[in-house]
């Protein structure tokens, strides 16, 4: 298990791993919340936290054998969560912050399983993960954004039982996770989703002779290519690209069949639109699992 004392705030091949784990290991990481624990109660506005103690990420995680051009798979065997939330208004970030205050709402998680919005509103948990990833081939990129390397993508198929596929580009890989949420609308319309500490058990595997441009998730009913971009068309337009190449490699279709496939069955969903410019754009394409098809990745 790693301890969530044990933390980065950006991805970079120059980070000292804190744990090496074989290829097809199981691996505990215990994470801090996106605010790293610095709201406590209603009273505690983001306006007065430190921004540079934003999105920790649990790890990071040595896989040996695994080689730049590698893929690295990581199965979301369990999420368990905290017994509280935080959900926040962010200074200029959202969709109606131009028409909201700045205010915390600390939300407990009722028998690990529903969330007491209110004293009349109660729903159900939906775990998921916002930052996972490794390292990118130079440099480093704070856990606050997204990029080829994963990082925070706040995808919400990015759930127990899902899996991530993520290109590797430097020794080892360097996996870290964390900014769990306890649940989180696509988009995420205000900014954040119910913010939360907690625990995931990931099975990381090294894939070899499959390159991958980019982050794909897959769950049990469906595949996501996931692209960001300071503009959303172009985001859109690179995770198409992305699904319609799976397609046309594994089920073995004209790049326009593929395009035809995916207007007829696909999705392009959002998955974080909150933030003003220059910050990026995270979106998705979904593709059903289709009766009959081989899979996309694997």
């Amino acid at each position: 298990m790693i301890e969530r004392d044990q933390f980065i705030f950006s991805f970079s091949g120059e980070h000292a791993p804190v744990l090496t784990v074989t290829s097809g290991e199981h691996v505990v990481l215990r994470t801090n919340d996106c605010f790293s624990g610095q709201i406590k109660g209603d009273q505690d506005l983001v306006t007065s936290i430190d921004y540079g103690k934003i999105n920790p990420a649990t790890g990071p995680v040595f896989v040996e054998g695994a080689l730049p051009g590698d893929v690295l798979k990581a199965e979301i065997v369990r999420i368990s969560l905290d017994s509280h939330g935080v959900i926040t208004t962010l200074p200029g970030i959202g969709t109606l912050i131009h028409q909201s205050e700045i205010q915390t709402k600390i939300i407990p998680v009722k028998e690990g399983r529903r969330l007491q919005f209110s004293d009349k509103i109660q729903f159900d948990c939906a775990p998921m993960i916002g930052v996972i990833g490794v390292a990118p081939s130079e440099g480093e990129t704070a856990c606050g954004h997204p990029g080829l390397h994963g990082g925070n993508l706040d995808t919400n198929c990015i759930a127990e039982g899902s899996t991530v596929y993520l290109p590797v580009f430097v020794p080892g890989a360097l996996f870290a996770l964390g900014d769990l949420h306890a649940s989180m609308g696509d988009g995420e319309m205000c900014g954040t989703g119910v913010e939360i500490a907690g625990e995931v058990e990931v099975r990381l595997t090294v894939l070899k002779g499959m390159r991958l441009p980019a982050p794909v998730v897959e769950t049990n009913h469906a595949w996501y290519t996931v692209s960001s971009d300071h503009d959303v068309l172009a985001a859109i337009r690179m995770a198409s690209e992305r699904m319609q190449e799976m397609i046309v490699r594994s089920w073995e279709l004209s790049p326009t069949d593929a395009y035809l496939l995916m207007g007829a069955a696909g999705d392009v969903q959002m998955s974080q639109v909150c933030k003003p410019c220059p910050v990026e754009t995270v979106v998705r394409i979904r593709m059903p699992k289709l009766k009959g098809m081989p899979v996309l990745i694997g």
